[in-house]
């Protein structure tokens, strides 16, 4: 297995790399604040890459031609899309998905030793922003003596919301999970990352993150048979007792249980419903054609009831091979709220779905690049037996279904960074480093 070790070298030993690597960190732990910063940092990278690059030698990988061609299709969607404005603003938020591979293109290939850097400034970095917004936290509870501060999205800001922090703090947490050897002070680090995880409460994170993280200590750790017993079940038992006695997380679990299977009643706090609420059941969400002011979407029946509104958005405009345009389907789904008496708060919401958001918005075509992508990046992490790779790509495949995670310009860098990075090299490159 290729393992990112737990030395950190004081010095980069090829000074080409320097300013490259740093591009990156800083473009990385800019991703959880003000899109600004992550648009200032991207565009630094940019400009550096290009400077420092005297050699003028290109590193082409195919896999870096994908979120080109995805881009592409992105363009050429302006060409019949339903709503011009939308898809120019998109287009804009879409630019990484061409300027991150291109400097990719241009930069060094970087060497081991480099890459390190790059995952272990981010996961300490993810740690920096575990302690800061726990600490907040802290303050607002002693102001308020209300628990709730302490988990989901009242623990981090709506912008970027507890989905895409859980996102950012998972692969910090699977770097520290890798490492053979642990010091005390990364054993902590590990700890931290995982509890701020835990706080934001994101059911499907956790449960990906278990399933990644049972998978390691079974196939790549190279700890003792005993210790892996052990540390899977001390996990599992954590996880377990969290689940049914921390009563934010057992409510965000039971919710969807009880939201797949019968009907309920329950209260929700929101500024746009009335206190108490319909929760929707998943038979409901796909078959019910009118609803009233007082049903709540639980994240399950709010995903089936999505995919529904797609195949009949698809079928009134005839859109599927070419779709609605990029961004110009949230006044279908709004419309369609409107028509299904939902309120007014589910018109501005997304798919929530990537497969089905690129359907709906660059067709068919864009569907299938966007499969391939995904194809690629796991088929090489496998090939070149890369569990961080493996990680990031599996987490990617599952989190596409319960997010429109390119609907943000973080998720898009987020996303196009680290598939650049990862397959920055072919398997018998990868082989040559690992050996050396």
């Amino acid at each position: 297995m290729s393992s990112y070790k737990s030395f950190c070298p004081k010095k980069i030993s090829n000074k080409n790399e320097i300013i490259p690597v740093l591009g990156i960190v800083m473009m990385l732990i800019s991703l959880p604040i003000k899109n600004i910063f992550v648009s200032i940092a991207t565009i630094s990278f940019l400009v550096s890459s290009i400077f420092i690059n005297r050699s003028r030698e290109l590193n082409f990988q195919k896999a870096f031609f994908v979120p080109v061609v995805f881009f592409a299709i992105m363009t050429i969607s302006l060409l019949w899309t339903k709503d011009f404005n939308a898809s120019l603003a998109g287009l804009q938020k879409g630019l990484s998905f061409l300027v991150i591979p291109l400097v990719f293109f241009i930069v060094p290939k970087f060497s081991k030793e480099s890459i390190n850097k790059i995952f272990r400034g981010y996961g300490f970095a993810m740690v920096g922003y575990a302690i800061f917004y726990v600490a907040a936290a802290c303050i607002y509870y002693n102001k308020t003596n209300d628990i709730d501060v302490f988990f989901n999205n009242s623990l981090v800001p709506l912008d970027p919301g507890a989905i895409y922090m859980s996102v950012f703090a998972s692969f910090g947490l699977f770097y520290f999970v890798q490492l053979d050897i642990k010091k005390n002070y990364e054993k902590i680090a590990l700890s931290i990352v995982a509890l701020f995880i835990f706080l934001l409460s994101s059911k499907s994170i956790i449960t990906i993150d278990f399933i990644i993280i049972i998978c390691y200590y079974i196939y790549f750790s190279k700890i003792p048979y005993g210790t892996k017993v052990s540390t899977l079940l001390t996990v599992s038992l954590f996880l377990f007792f969290s689940i049914f006695y921390v009563r934010d997380v057992r409510n965000r679990f039971f919710n969807e249980y009880e939201t797949a299977f019968v009907d309920n009643i329950f209260h929700f706090k929101s500024n746009n419903f009335v206190n108490k609420t319909h929760n929707v059941t998943i038979k409901e969400a796909w078959n019910k054609n009118k609803f009233s002011k007082n049903d709540f979407f639980p994240g399950t029946a709010l995903r089936i009831y999505q995919s529904r509104v797609y195949i009949e958005i698809s079928n009134e405009t005839k859109s599927f091979l070419t779709g609605l345009g990029l961004d110009a389907s949230q006044k279908f789904i709004k419309n369609k709220a409107l028509r299904h008496n939902l309120n007014e708060e589910y018109g501005g919401y997304n798919f929530h779905n990537q497969y089905i958001q690129t359907l709906a918005e660059i067709g068919l075509f864009g569907f299938v690049i966007l499969i391939v992508m995904l194809f690629l990046n796991l088929k090489n992490g496998i090939k070149k037996k890369d569990f961080l790779h493996i990680a990031f790509a599996i987490s990617m495949i599952v989190l596409f279904l319960s997010e429109s995670f390119f609907c943000r310009q973080r998720g898009i860098v987020f996303f196009t960074l680290f598939y650049c990075l990862f397959n920055r090299f072919t398997y018998s490159e990868q082989k040559s480093i690992t050996l050396s």
